[in-house]
């Protein structure tokens, strides 16, 4: 039997070893205002804990620019997809980026860092629409307490492939793991998709209306599991599935999809489990008890090395193009 479980989709998505977290933000924001915040009233938001959806977007805990302002994570690896609009990062190591359309961000928590993530609505005249995968991917518990770290995953760089005949059928975006002749870039360099037995992949697919594709098998032992998130139906080795739902698959089979009613999109997250105990309160993620309440009282202590910015939600200027400034001064320059 190849698929295992068909589960809702909640807020935020079930996962599954080595994963811990997965949410779809889609919000349909309004041209942007002199502070790249909303150019619409924000009268009737519960500001700071905004996760309704009014008007088809949401502020999270933002009160100016929709977002989330600084805070911590230790022992985990925040992978996030923008495939919509502009991402605004800054953290306490000093370093900086804006990314979205395409790009992904992979940071490891490590030991601590204090971060943002905001979504500056850049767009005066026109809308800005902002969609993006937040994935949480466990550490290793020999990497909990490693150097902090983040990668830029220009979106020219992940490797795009099309599946079916002379490529009509379906495209995938290889983030992490590889799909044929196809490698990601690499993660950093403690994550546990470094190394090569975890059999990590994070690809983005969608399905052409009336074609079916073949993916290939992941190693045994491993935890697949597709997202469909996007369409009217998907057939997963033959199971139909008409509403937005975790599908839980076999790993070591080719697996078949089918969109006979429109084109669909899904997210498969897959790898092998790491197996070890998870600990987890708020934004932290150890393995014990004990090492949570080391986290809390280490963050209260040292803030993971203090905030070096004059205040909790920074965004970079409105006409700043991608880019990423690196804690050791590096500065990438991303497309466009």
């Amino acid at each position: 039997m190849t698929v295992l479980d068909v589960l809702p989709l909640g807020f935020p998505w079930v996962t599954f070893d080595p994963f811990l977290f997965c949410v779809h933000h889609d919000d349909r924001y309004p041209a942007g205002d002199e502070a790249m915040g909303p150019a619409a009233s924000l009268a009737g938001r519960n500001l700071g804990m905004d996760f309704e959806i009014k008007d088809g977007w949401r502020m999270y805990h933002g009160d100016v620019v929709p977002g989330f302002p600084r805070h911590p994570h230790r022992g985990f690896e925040t992978v996030t997809l923008a495939r919509n609009g502009y991402i605004d990062h800054s953290d306490s190591l000093g370093a900086t980026a804006r990314f979205g359309h395409g790009d992904a961000q992979w940071m490891t928590a490590g030991r601590g860092v204090v971060h943002c993530e905001m979504f500056p609505l850049v767009n005066r005249d026109a809308p800005n629409p902002t969609e993006l995968f937040q994935i949480w991917l466990n550490l290793a518990p020999d990497d909990k307490m490693v150097e902090p770290h983040f990668a830029m995953l220009w979106g020219a760089t992940i490797p795009k492939v099309r599946l079916g005949p002379d490529g009509a059928g379906a495209e995938i975006a290889v983030v992490a793991g590889r799909l044929g002749d196809a490698i990601a870039p690499p993660p950093p360099p403690r994550s546990w998709a470094a190394r090569p037995s975890s059999d990590v992949a994070i690809w983005t697919i969608r399905v052409d209306a009336g074609s079916q594709v073949t993916l290939p098998p992941a190693s045994a032992g491993a935890n697949r599991t597709l997202y469909f998130f996007l369409g009217d139906e998907v057939r997963v080795a033959g199971t139909s599935v008409r509403e937005p739902r975790a599908i839980r698959v076999r790993p070591d089979v080719e697996l078949t999809i089918e969109s006979p009613r429109g084109p669909t999109e899904l997210l498969l997250l897959s790898g092998q489990p790491i197996g070890a105990p998870v600990a987890h309160y708020g934004p932290f993620v150890m393995n014990t008890r004990a090492e949570l309440q080391q986290a809390f009282a280490d963050y209260q202590r040292t803030g993971f090395g203090g905030w070096p910015w004059d205040r909790d939600d920074p965004v970079h200027p409105r006409e700043r193009g991608r880019f990423a400034k690196h804690a050791d001064g590096r500065v990438e320059d991303g497309p466009g």
